[in-house]
């Protein structure tokens, strides 16, 4: 265990709560939406402030990386310890759009604390997980009289997150050399709920097509033609409800191939959560469960690899009938993926499987979106195992383990880097991420200050 004075950095935390959150509340005001060109300039501010801040914090090196899109903030302390571990923090500053009229019940940019809750946009996703660490490394210089870090710290704060890191990538890769890193923290993730503080191991990947199937020139009589010349929808019917078995297992031939089960001890980790089937139904806004037989909903969201079936249409849709056969049909799918999967390699299988089932007379288009890879940290890693630790002495309690089931950039990062990702995150679902009146626990927040501050040594110990 590093020797990091617990009631040491919980004190110097508390003292510098006010400031700390006076400084957040100030880059919250900043309405950075990467979506929205009328708010380029925003977006440039932001990175414009966090830069500062950062300098301020104490950090020899900040600097603004230009993309084709928004710009992303990079920021860098080297340890004196020669043979300390390089860590890398990733986040994003960019955020969701908002307004009043969405239902906020005050200015989305113009935060406000209420019963222990700071209310705006960004104040969990994200900038409040990338600020934490800002508290964090000088609590942890104050907690142990160190003037550096106990690892060689570096910061990447993204500018486009929000718009689906169309640069990201290609950034990571131009600046490989600078972003060299034995591990990547990730901080744009969160906990089980308010009282069950966990760590997340990993992220599922995404594969996304469209599928296009045409048959005549134009929409043509049912009556005069129909039964006689192949119809698109019908086509893509057939398509769909072959995209599945009877078990609910994906049917591309080779889909599962490499798939990284589930270990006996990762499941029973999953089953300590307090899960409760009716209130995430009730979340899911749905009536039943479904997926892959012999697994738990939690492992379906979180394990297994899926294939969905996101829109389709084809043909007339107005009121009334109109008798024609349709000229053309279209599907969206997407491919949620598990780590010994290759995205390139499921669109190659889906390819092939689906212009194995078209008929002949039916032209076809299958274009596929730009693929995120999964990305999954082994339970016994030893960086996994000390992040573990520092949330443990910051929370007071035993840390559970969990899975995200969505996909985002952090797999670049391992994959152009070569290093294992860990997610450190105090967001609960109650913050209401994208949605109206997003918020943050502010004593949540302060645990991740703290954590943050028992993480460099915790790490340092473990990849020595």
């Amino acid at each position: 265990m590093s020797d990091t004075p617990d009631s040491a950095v919980r004190t110097y935390t508390e003292q510098h709560r006010a400031a700390f959150l006076d400084d957040l509340a100030e880059w919250l005001r900043i309405p950075s939406v990467s979506a929205q060109p009328e708010h380029d300039g925003d977006v440039r501010r932001s990175a414009e402030w966090l830069s500062g801040k950062l300098a301020e914090t104490g950090f020899p090196v900040t600097e603004i990386w230009e993309t084709p899109g928004a710009p992303a903030v990079f920021a860098e302390w080297p340890s004196q310890d020669p043979d300390a571990p390089v860590v890398l923090v990733y986040g994003h500053h960019d955020v969701q759009p908002a307004a009043r009229e969405d239902g906020w019940h005050t200015d989305p940019f113009e935060p406000v604390i209420r019963d222990g809750r700071m209310y705006g946009r960004g104040a969990a996703d994200d900038k409040g997980q990338v600020f934490f660490h800002t508290l964090g490394v000088r609590a942890h210089l104050a907690a142990t009289g160190r003037t550096t870090p106990a690892v060689h710290l570096k910061l990447l704060v993204e500018g486009e997150e929000e718009s689906g890191s169309p640069h990201f990538r290609a950034l990571a890769e131009e600046r490989a050399a600078r972003l060299a890193a034995d591990v990547v923290i990730v901080s744009d993730t969160g906990m089980w709920d308010e009282n069950t503080p966990t760590v997340c191991t990993g992220m599922r990947g995404l594969a996304e097509c469209e599928i296009e199937l045409s048959g005549p020139a134009q929409d043509i009589h049912s009556g005069s033609f129909g039964g006689a010349v192949p119809n698109p929808a019908t086509a893509l019917a057939r398509l769909v409800a072959a995209l599945h078995d009877s078990e609910g297992r994906v049917a591309v031939p080779g889909f599962y191939d490499g798939v990284a089960e589930l270990t006996a001890t990762e499941r029973a980790l999953f089953a300590e959560l307090p899960f409760d089937e009716d209130t995430w139904l009730r979340t899911a806004a749905s009536l039943a469960t479904a997926g892959e037989a012999g697994y738990s909903t939690l492992e379906r969201v979180w394990a297994r690899p899926t294939a969905e079936v996101n829109g389709i249409g084809g043909g007339y849709q107005g009121a009334g009938s109109k008798t024609v056969i349709p000229s053309s049909a279209l599907v969206k799918l997407s491919f949620r993926l598990v780590a010994g999967q290759d995205p390139d390699r499921v669109q190659d299988l889906v390819r092939v499987w689906a212009e194995a089932r078209i008929p002949a007379g039916i032209r076809h288009r299958i274009t596929f979106a730009p693929a995120t890879r999964p990305c999954l940290t082994p339970l016994d890693h030893p960086a996994l195992q000390a992040v573990a630790r520092a949330m443990g002495r910051a929370f007071g309690t035993k840390i559970l383990f969990t899975r995200e089931g969505g996909s985002g950039p952090a797999a670049d990062l391992q994959d152009v880097l070569g290093a294992p990702v860990l997610f450190l995150g105090i967001s609960v679902p109650s913050d209401g991420w994208h949605g109206p009146d997003e918020k943050v626990e502010l004593d949540l927040l302060l645990k991740g200050v703290e954590t943050a501050a028992h993480l460099w040594g915790e790490l340092a110990d473990a990849l020595r």
